[in-house]
Order: structure tokens, then C-alpha cells, then sequence
């Protein structure tokens, strides 16, 4: 059950990640070309810290019954 929670949750957070970055990254497309790679390369590899405990929480065996 917690693979098909943290899939979902998933999902989610990468819909709202991507309209967000796209929204973003639009607004800076008169910027310098460096600045535009860092920000790129930031929000390529951005997503991974917010999602780590999710892949965490997702990957733990669950409780023994007692």
C-alpha cells in the first residue's frame, strides 16, 4: 500500500514541480545564457531533495503486527 501512496504523491509533486519550473523558467528567458543553465541545472536536480523522504518512507518495511 505505502508503494501506491508514495506513486501517487509522487506524481503529484512532479505535475506541480514541472508547471511550477515552466513557469519559472519562462520568465527568465531574456537572462544571460549562464544564468539560464544554473537555473536549469538547479531545477533538474531540485526535485530530488523534497522527494527523498517520500523514496525513504516508500522503501521501509512496514510494522510487525504485534
Amino acid at each position: 500500500m505505502r508503494k501506491i501512496v508514495a506513486s501517487i504523491a509522487l506524481l503529484t509533486f512532479m505535475f506541480v514541480y514541472i508547471a511550477v519550473v515552466a513557469g519559472l523558467g519562462s520568465q527568465i528567458t531574456e537572462a544571460n545564457g549562464f544564468l539560464q543553465l544554473a537555473f536549469y541545472v538547479l531545477a533538474g536536480f531540485g526535485w530530488i531533495i523534497p522527494i527523498r523522504p517520500l523514496f525513504r518512507w516508500m522503501n521501509t518495511p512496514p510494522d510487525e503486527p504485534v
